[in-house]
């Protein structure tokens, strides 16, 4: 149902594009069996015709090509105090189910370590990492190293 709504929204232009010219030859047709076309000029449907046809391009036109919204991330570093004494938030590990491999690799992360130097830091594969940042990335659904290092400070996962 909402996968029609969807489609109806996405395609209105064209749909409302397609039904008008529809009609538009509907009513040709109608024309033509009352035989109103051949007691006129070609030339005056014709030109009638192409300014309906240029009207409904120059606004399709303009509904096609209405600027999309950009969104963009924002990214700020945030400095906490060094003599505040952090408390990590426990139940928001075991809630996000943040292992303590993960965690032991987001703190390394927030120290600035490249993952070459966290895997030879704790000993493991260099894709093993890899792997860790992923599982945090989505688990702290984000996609870069700064902000899932920023949203940790800020759920108080990491000092």
């Amino acid at each position: 149902m909402t996968n029609n709504k969807n489609f109806l929204q996405r395609n209105r232009a064209t749909i409302t594009y397609s039904i008008s010219l529809a009609f538009l030859l509907f009513f040709l047709k109608w024309l033509e069996l009352r035989f109103i076309i051949f007691t006129n000029s070609f030339e005056v449907y014709a030109g009638l015709i192409a300014v309906l046809f240029t009207g409904l391009g120059i606004w399709l036109a303009l509904k096609l090509s209405e600027p999309k919204v950009e969104t963009r991330v924002v990214e700020k570093e945030v400095y906490v105090a060094k003599g505040e004494n952090f408390v990590r938030n426990n139940s928001l590990i075991s809630q996000l189910d943040i292992s303590k491999r993960e965690l032991e690799i987001l703190n390394l992360m927030a120290q600035g370590h490249s993952n070459e130097e966290i895997a030879s830091e704790i000993f493991v594969s260099l894709s093993t990492v890899k792997t860790h940042n992923q599982n945090l990335f989505a688990k702290l659904d984000v996609k870069r190293r700064t902000q899932a290092i920023e949203k940790a400070k800020r759920l108080s996962l990491i000092p």
